[in-house]
């Protein structure tokens, strides 16, 4: 099956028309609920469920992004290339949203698709969540919590701003794991149906999934990852496996999770696995492939030209 185009349009069709009708109103960051998109190409992982979830899963539209929340079942949505195209290397694309909501337009469909038009084979992880309140007011408040518990406080007179909170870089094992390393798996059975290289699986990330990115990277005993985008994540130190994939990380100056820290790309360093570095001057955090007049809309080319560059998209023989 191809799933090149159709995937993006399939699964967009339920929310477009819904996106068009508040469109206006969708941009003030206003939550507003939608129905649940049809995702016809995507592929249970099998992955079980999530302890305590009661909800149901249920999506929303917010800053004219589609997301997700109260997710308990792991699934992988292919979007491959042209054959004609086909590189041979594959992607796998994590959202972000906290662990509590993915954002799977911005971070997950428009990536992939373009990742596709590149000649990559990209694969959208929609993991699990931990449970968010059903209620949409409810849901509302525990998010901006979130935001306003990671966004560090502005400095007065005789005090220090507070630091946003400590992410975990070390080695943890959340069930979201599992259903990276179960996508993993997919792939590689499934890699002469896909025309994926196996030598040649990376992934990305974005907030969220750029941890789950770096996790994955630093502790998975069954990912043989060649390479790893972490876009806008964790920057604080980690320790560094000797087989450690290539790394492209992204994040901007005004991004609350930045403050000045460059520890991950330090450890990549001295650690002799190559690393690129892109500290972009504006971009604030959650801007996807890019947002208008800001110097981070051009790291997706930067991305392709650094895997063109390190060999990753030799066409497969």
């Amino acid at each position: 099956m191809n799933y090149r185009s159709k995937s993006l349009f399939s699964i967009l069709a339920t929310g477009l028309a819904f996106f068009f009708a508040c469109e206006v109103y969708a941009q003030d960051g206003t939550i507003y609920p939608m129905d649940r998109p049809e995702e016809p190409n995507a592929i249970l992982l099998g992955t079980g469920g999530v302890e305590g979830q009661t909800a149901e899963e249920s999506w929303f539209m917010q800053w004219g992004d589609p997301m997700a929340r109260n997710i308990s079942t792991a699934t992988l949505t292919p979007f491959l290339p042209d054959p004609a195209k086909a590189t041979g290397a594959a992607v796998i694309v994590a959202p972000g949203g906290g662990f509590r909501w993915l954002s799977m337009g911005n971070e997950g469909w428009e990536v992939a698709q373009a990742l596709a038009d590149k000649g990559i084979a990209a694969f959208v992880l929609k993991y699990r969540l931990f449970p968010t309140p059903e209620s949409v007011e409810e849901f509302t408040e525990t998010m901006n919590r979130t935001f306003a518990e990671a966004t560090p406080r502005e400095e007065t007179a005789g005090e220090r701003p507070t630091p946003p909170p400590a992410r975990p870089a070390g080695p943890i094992r959340f069930f979201q794991m599992d259903d990276a390393e179960a996508a993993y798996k997919l792939i590689v059975e499934r890699a002469d149906e896909w025309g994926v290289d196996t030598d040649r699986i990376g992934m990305i990330g974005f907030s969220a999934g750029a941890m789950l990115t770096m996790q994955c990277a630093l502790n998975s005993k069954v990912m043989k990852l060649a390479f790893i985008g972490p876009i806008y994540g964790n920057m604080g130190e980690v320790q560094v496996p000797e087989n450690a994939p290539y790394m492209f990380n992204v994040i901007a100056t005004d991004d609350f999770l930045f403050n000045g820290k460059t520890g991950v790309i330090e450890s990549w360093y001295k650690a002799g696995i190559p690393v690129e570095f892109h500290l972009y001057q504006n971009g604030g955090h959650g801007f996807g492939l890019g947002n208008p007049d800001k110097t981070s809309n051009r790291w997706f080319d930067a991305f392709i030209y650094w895997l063109e560059v390190n060999k990753f998209l030799n066409e497969k023989k």
